[in-house]
């Protein structure tokens, strides 16, 4: 069984999202037959890293809403991220493009490492706040998960794999992606969002059933 996973590494209920389907994928029967495949999902395009702006000014200024509330909902999403054991440190993030951090992703698939850096990945944005749009940052990464310092220096030196991001964006248009996490197993049944364990398993469930039915 296959389970697509379309998501951004700056989204932060991707990674808490991305806990509660490990939660649900631990208790189900058939786990080590289950191939997980990470999809890129820019949830801004178009953003700019911007090192020096707290990301508190910048949420309530793009999102036209008082200081105060984005520090709420941000203190909230901290608090969700907590109930499934993750540090957010939130207000330190860095405002940051994900695009090359995307790259790095469909580099470090074709090692068969794509679990190792999307976790590192989003262990490094929520929990650490480094900058990764950094190259510096992101070869740190490409070497925890296990690549090659040459390969992932020599990727910023050129343009591969920016068809491959594209190409899973284009896809997620095709199918009616709008928001992310959004998880697709074996192309026949989506679960959207960050939801409870319970969902996830009844998905995996439903959906071996149905692959061992064919």
């Amino acid at each position: 069984m296959e389970v697509k996973i379309w998501s951004d590494v700056r989204c932060p209920f991707c990674y808490i999202g991305k806990r509660k389907f490990e939660s649900a994928l631990a208790a189900f029967d058939h786990q080590d037959q289950v191939s997980i495949t990470w999809k890129s999902f820019e949830l801004d395009p178009n953003l700019k890293t911007l090192e020096d702006v707290n990301i508190y000014d910048y949420f309530a200024e793009s999102k036209g809403v008082p200081r105060e509330q984005a520090v709420e909902m941000f203190d909230n999403v901290t608090a969700i991220a907590a109930e499934v054991g993750l540090d957010f440190k939130l207000g330190q993030s860095v405002v940051a493009n994900s695009f090359k951090a995307h790259r790095l992703i469909q580099l470090a698939k074709t090692r068969g490492l794509g679990d190792e850096i999307e976790e590192i990945l989003f262990k490094l944005h929520f929990t650490e706040a480094k900058n990764i749009d950094d190259e510096t940052v992101l070869l740190e990464a490409g070497l925890a998960a296990g690549m090659d310092k040459e390969s992932v220096e020599s990727l910023f030196q050129s343009t591969d794999f920016d068809s491959e991001v594209r190409i899973d964006q284009l896809e997620a248009q095709r199918i009616g992606i709008r928001g992310v996490p959004f998880f697709v197993f074996d192309d026949k049944y989506a679960v959207s969002g960050a939801q409870p364990p319970e969902i996830f398993l009844q998905t995996l469930q439903k959906a071996w059933l149905e692959s061992t039915m064919v």
